[in-house]
């Protein structure tokens, strides 16, 4: 029998650099995205964040950018609803980025991606209480890189 396919959730930030930049800090991620190596992972409040991230006057996007970042966004992704209740999480010093743990929590993510502090700094506890890793892109290329 075959091993399901890892799930990975991406924060908004691991986006921009995958669907807006094309950051080559991610190339090994969105290889594995475009063969099904991982299944990423996102909910209604995650997507919402992304589209309005998308519109931060501070990016400078056009339009066509903005278009293509949203539709390889929703061609990777995959919309999950999580559910009401939760076991408890560590709790993220940035409100904003809870949702992001929340969800890894419950659709099962082997791997929470990210470049944000706030949530890298609770890596360890997720692992413990939640099953999950947050890690930086860089971090988790090695990982995979090295898994047999």
């Amino acid at each position: 029998m075959a091993a399901a396919t890892p799930r990975v959730v991406l924060d908004t930030n691991v986006c921009l650099d995958l669907f807006v930049f094309a950051d080559p800090r991610g190339a090994a991620l969105a290889a594995a995205l475009r063969r099904g190596g991982v299944e990423a992972v996102t909910c209604p409040a995650c997507r919402e964040e992304w589209q309005a991230v998308l519109h931060y006057p501070q990016l400078g996007l056009e339009a066509t950018v903005r278009d293509r970042a949203m539709a390889a966004f929703d061609r990777h992704l995959h919309l999950y609803e999580p559910p009401a209740s939760l076991p408890p999480l560590p709790r993220c010093t940035d409100p904003d980025d809870q949702k992001f743990l929340a969800l890894a929590s419950a659709v099962g993510a082997r791997w929470l991606l990210s470049r944000d502090g706030a949530l890298l700094r609770l890596g360890r506890r997720t692992l413990r209480t939640a099953g999950f890793a947050v890690l930086t892109p860089e971090q988790w290329t090695l990982a995979w890189n090295s898994a047999p």
